[in-house]
């Protein structure tokens, strides 16, 4: 579906301009620091101490502008006649916003405009004002669909839809290999659209905590009139009926020829209406309005912010068969808890251990918090999960999950720069580890032990490539288990995925991640 044009639809006048100062800050430490724009922008949120409409927009703001910012810096480029790397940065990332408002969501032109030459006087770029307002009026000359035709002109295949959708060409080329080992190629449009969607909130019901209360209250609370305007503010500054997952510190149908992307663009916040029907997770709750932090159930660590493709997997490994009382279970690399909560609220119902491992020690503080509301059954330890099996302490255990350190591929939708700072370079290098804890929990998984090996990526050298090494180096003590059946087992409904020994979700089906599932016991 098609952009709606730039003056059109606006049924507010233009955001303060500290809204667009945040989405400035967080943009800018995000191109010279390094820093997350999903741990930062929370905090300088509250410090602006913005309204919750003003929050809205400025996520929408940050993280559309970080989504789509291969594709603006080709449109600045066309604009301004000058290559991004000839601008100077500051400025470029005031245009890079000016740019998202414009093209991308309901901000009338005139405001778009002027408070982008505003924020370029205000950050201290006064003498770049006139430049930055002869640019957005280039930009704002032409309406999305316009300026996709002039930018993807001459180009074809994987650069045609990099241009498009606004991801590396290398990572689309990824993503389409993927897509082809199960013989969908033909779906490629459809998913590089839905990593530039933003993600809608999505809860976990811990089993054993939360209480049917909880559970309804999520999805049918009524807030004080004085926060009503505010709540729904989250989706009116978006276009979207739910606030974007990103937000809470802690997730049409294209034509036969994907290879050329001629599907009608959908290239920002637009949802995918299909994957966001029911919950696909047992425990997963869906249709959250507002700030989930207001959920009492959230507020009380019983619900869980947390992406339904995490849930599948933490659920495939605790749900692949009956607990048995006194099982010792293992998260080999468990920062920043999440994936833990769901399995220590599993195995307590079964009367289960776990060992939370973390490398890290501020993630691991992270896990301890998330655990706070467990027993003594829970253990956090840190160290390097490849130790186990060289500690000297001859401990094994019956579960174990390995959710391994990978490039993201499966979550830029959450995490939007992760796109522009990964390379093919760290792909090797993200494998050699992801082998090395591989070899680790096998060395540990006890015999008739089940082990989840699980990535936020579909890159086939993080996935099925892996599965296959592991085979080939351990085919005598490991058998593969029908993980797609047993995934579809434990789904609350049908997760779309292709029959084989592994699961692999998608966000343009269903409305998660897109986390990859493999399942293994040990024979003997």
């Amino acid at each position: 579906m098609s952009q709606p044009t730039n003056t059109r639809g606006a049924r507010r006048g233009p955001r303060p301009a500290n809204a667009r100062r945040v989405a400035f800050d967080v943009l800018r430490a995000v191109q010279v620091d390094d820093a997350y724009a999903n741990l930062l922008l929370p905090t300088r949120i509250r410090r602006a101490g913005l309204t919750a409409r003003d929050a809205a927009f400025a996520t929408e703001l940050t993280y559309g502008s970080i989504r789509m910012l291969g594709r603006y810096d080709v449109i600045i480029a066309l604009a301004s006649g000058r290559r991004p790397e000839n601008i100077e940065a500051d400025v470029l990332d005031v245009m890079r916003l000016g740019a998202h408002q414009l093209l991308a969501m309901r901000t009338p032109t005139h405001a778009a405009v002027d408070a982008t030459v505003e924020l370029a006087r205000e950050v201290g770029a006064r003498r770049a004002t006139g430049f930055v307002n002869a640019v957005m009026r280039k930009i704002a000359a032409r309406t999305d669909d316009e300026w996709d035709a002039q930018i993807t002109e001459g180009r074809g295949g994987d650069a045609l839809l990099a241009t498009r959708w606004s991801h590396p060409v290398w990572v689309v080329s990824a993503l389409r290999d993927a897509l082809a080992a199960e013989r969908s190629r033909d779906e490629l449009a459809a998913l590089l659209a839905a990593d530039n969607a933003a993600p809608r909130v999505q809860l976990a019901a811990l089993p054993g905590l939360a209480t049917d209360e909880d559970i309804a209250t999520a999805t049918t609370r009524t807030v004080p009139d004085e926060d009503a305007d505010d709540d729904a503010a989250f989706a009116d500054a978006t276009g979207a009926a739910d606030v974007p997952a990103t937000l809470v510190p802690a997730d049409d149908e294209p034509e036969a020829d994907g290879a050329t992307g001629t599907v009608p663009p959908v290239r920002t916040a637009d949802p995918v209406p299909a994957a966001d029907a029911l919950p696909v997770s047992p425990v997963g709750i869906r249709g959250i309005s507002g700030d989930p932090a207001r959920v009492p159930g959230v507020a009380a660590g019983r619900l869980r912010v947390q992406d339904e493709g995490s849930q599948l997997a933490a659920l495939a490994l605790s749900r692949s068969s009956a607990v048995r009382e006194g099982e010792r279970w293992l998260d080999m690399c468990a920062g920043p808890g999440g994936k833990a909560a769901l399995l220590a609220a599993e195995a307590q119902q079964g009367g289960a251990t776990l060992v939370a491992n973390e490398l890290v020690p501020a993630r691991a503080g992270l896990v301890r918090n998330a655990l706070g509301v467990f027993g003594d059954h829970v253990r956090v330890v840190e160290g390097d999960a490849r130790r186990y099996g060289r500690d000297g302490t001859g401990m094994t255990f019956d579960r174990i999950l390995l959710d391994a350190p990978c490039t993201g591929l499966g979550a830029l939708r959450r995490r939007p720069e992760a796109r522009w700072r990964k390379t093919p370079e760290d792909v090797q290098e993200l494998a050699a580890l992801q082998t090395e804890l591989l070899d680790a929990a096998v060395r540990v998984l006890a015999p008739g032990g089940t082990l989840a090996y699980v990535t936020c990526s579909p890159h086939l050298a993080e996935t099925r490539g892996q599965v296959d090494a592991l085979m080939g180096r351990h085919g005598g003590v490991l058998e593969q288990l029908d993980t797609a059946t047993i995934v579809r087992g434990v789904a609350a409904r049908d997760p779309e995925i292709a029959d084989g020994d592994t699961a692999q979700l998608w966000p343009h089906r269903v409305g998660t991640d897109a986390m990859f599932i493999a399942l293994f016991r040990r024979v003997g």
